[in-house]
């Protein structure tokens, strides 16, 4: 019974099929140290995450500009009828306020935006220093009402609502028709942006950017108005935010020219610039918006009491640019260890193959180290391109690899004459990966047509290969 088995488990053991198994095995068990990777990719995203948000806390937050706006406090008379058996019909005249907010009939915006880095340890974030210049004219006779509503021009009050209070460094200048303005920090309860308590709960900023009105004073700035008729206005104020930008086109007509010296700006939001110039000095964009193509009207108004808070999203009508940092580099390490299964196949195929042509059996224990090898390439990835450019962090992690499993088949097979296609094979695969990282729209495209070659190679190369024992067809 023993030595009728002995041969034949021998037999099963030696074969190509079984080791193929085998491989597929090991490929399947490195998936989890390639996962937990991945884990330690998103935790490093994480981390710089917070320590972004931390800088912006600190320096004034992303940008978002809605305004200016005219807000008048008024009041609104309503008939009650009430009927009584004691008195018969009884007729109460209740009072409610409300709050009416105009928006400007010509609205231009201009700001000429100064970029920097700002570091803390390894983690980095682009911020922006810039006077935001807003120009344009009002007209109060858009604005209607009803006959049983009064308003109270002079308490008018102009306001503009920012995302951020501490993005405000001072007012430059504020005219209204000629005349001085006085701004208090606040906006009269027309808020942009709905804010955490604190960043460092949040550190992935809210894009869900909304005006709310009738709302406890968020940021921004307000001032009360001389006159309430038509009029223009004049106004820079030197701000100060980081990331992005973004501005509400609460004009009947908005003119917005924003021009910055960031060469890598990515335009977001509903409107897309008019146009555009990009170059290595920065960018320049220009949008021309009217108000028949959002969904922001002219005037409205909103009520005061309790439970009859007027809430208005107009967060698709917000525009803007994103200060885009080109290369991201936790995002081309996600991308990188998505290809993995990939680059765990092609050196164990390798060395199958070699092991074919040399004749020489290779232990399952060097494909399993050769294989982690290929796992610790992702690792070395991450941690130098915290430190150094992607690419130069590339090119290290692949030579070293490259260079250690060159070097190893040649251990294992004595001989140079076929283990530098090793090197040859790692080369091509790390030249391939880097192109699929690197090519957005045309990743897929490379990726399918690199597996389809090396399936075909594969295939003809194994075309003659007795699957069923160690010994090649005639």
């Amino acid at each position: 019974m023993e030595t009728t088995g002995k041969p034949l488990f021998e037999k099963v053991t030696q074969g190509y099929t079984f080791k193929i198994f085998l491989l597929i095995v090991m490929v399947l068990l490195l998936l989890i140290p390639l996962a937990m990777i991945r884990g330690i990719i998103n935790e490093r995203s994480r981390t710089a995450d917070f320590a972004e948000a931390d800088i912006m806390e600190a320096w004034g937050s992303q940008m978002q500009v809605a305004g200016p706006f005219i807000v008048i406090p008024g009041v609104r008379t309503d008939e009650v009828r009430t009927k009584t058996e004691r008195d018969g019909e009884k007729i109460e005249l209740i009072k409610r306020p409300f709050t009416m907010v105009v928006m400007p009939q010509k609205l231009g915006v201009k700001s000429d935006f100064k970029t920097t880095i700002r570091r803390r340890g390894i983690f980095s974030v682009p911020l922006f220093v810039t006077e935001l210049s807003l120009s344009g004219t009002f007209d109060p006779a858009i604005a209607s009402l009803l006959p049983n509503e009064e308003i109270f021009p002079a308490q008018a009050e102009l306001v503009i609502a920012l995302s951020s209070q501490k993005g405000i460094r001072k007012i430059n200048r504020a005219l209204w028709n000629g005349q001085e303005l006085f701004f208090q920090p606040g906006n009269m309860g027309v808020n942009i942006i709905r804010r955490e308590d604190s960043f460092r709960d949040r550190p992935v900023y809210t894009k869900d950017i909304s005006i709310y009105t009738d709302v406890p004073v968020g940021s921004g700035i307000h001032a009360l108005l001389p006159a309430y008729a038509q009029s223009n206005f004049d106004i820079a104020i030197a701000i100060q935010g980081g990331q992005l930008v973004r501005f509400l086109p609460a004009g009947q007509d908005t003119h917005v020219e924003i021009s910055a010296d960031w060469a890598s700006p990515s335009f977001q939001g509903s409107f897309l610039p008019g146009s555009s110039n990009i170059g290595e000095w920065g960018f320049d964009a220009v949008w021309d918006i009217n108000y028949l193509s959002r969904d922001i009207p002219l005037f409205w108004k909103s009520g005061s009491e309790a439970g009859d808070y007027d809430y208005r999203d107009y967060s698709n009508s917000l525009f803007g640019v994103n200060f885009f940092r080109a290369i991201d580099t936790y995002s081309l390490n996600t991308r990188a260890v998505k290809y993995a299964i990939l680059f765990l196949l092609v050196p164990f195929l390798t060395l199958f193959l070699l092991e074919v042509f040399v004749r020489k059996p290779i232990h399952p224990v060097s494909y399993l180290l050769s294989g982690i090898a290929n796992v610790i390439f992702y690792l070395l990835l991450l941690s130098i391109s915290e430190q150094l450019p992607f690419y130069f962090a590339y090119i290290l992690a692949a030579f070293g690899v490259t260079a250690m499993m060159t070097l190893y088949s040649r251990s294992l097979l004595s001989s140079w004459n076929k283990s530098w296609y090793m090197g040859l094979v790692m080369a091509i695969s790390y030249i391939l990966l880097y192109a699929v990282l690197n090519a957005e729209s045309y990743a897929l495209l490379i990726g399918s047509i690199g597996a389809f070659v090396i399936v075909g190679l594969v295939m003809f190369i194994t075309r003659k290969l007795n699957w069923y024992g160690a010994d090649l067809q005639d």
